[in-house]
């Protein structure tokens, strides 16, 4: 596969996964109990984070003469609504929330060293997911340490 056209599906890749982050922060936000009101910045923050993501991704990929995804995965869509299904049946309370959202970020910290390993990724694209994958290793601790508190 030409260089070109597989750095603009990997990059495509992440676009997809970081418009499933977002949505699912924008869920998880949206869904908070009063007593764990305090993770509502978090999330919004983190969701903002998917979304500036998501347009430095979009415009590497029309640099390249490509067309940016604008959707979400099939995965994404499952792992919402596992986090819906979850809620229904007890699994609102604060642990339970952020070790979901926990699970999410090592999905998208696992799609960002996958696509580091990529041979036939274009150097300016493999700067930007390098910045971004650091980005989202911080956000990722954040969570992490939140669970554990």
């Amino acid at each position: 596969m030409e260089t070109t056209e597989k750095t603009t599906d990997i990059l495509n890749d992440l676009i997809e996964i970081n418009n499933d982050r977002a949505a699912g922060f924008e869920k998880a936000a949206a869904d908070l109990n009063d007593e764990n009101i305090d993770l509502k910045a978090t999330f919004d923050q983190l969701a903002q984070q998917s979304r500036t993501n998501v347009t430095e991704l979009a415009a590497a990929v029309g640099r390249n003469n490509g067309d940016p995804e604008t959707g979400t995965s099939v995965s994404g869509s499952l792992h919402r609504a596992w986090i819906d299904v979850k809620a229904l049946f007890g699994g609102s309370d604060r642990k339970s929330i952020l070790e979901e959202c926990e699970r999410g970020e090592d999905a998208i910290k696992k799609a960002y060293r996958d696509a580091l390993t990529e041979t036939e990724l274009e150097p300016e694209a493999r700067q930007l997911i390098q910045t971004q994958g650091q980005s989202i290793n911080a956000s990722h601790d954040t969570i992490k340490g939140l669970r554990d508190m």
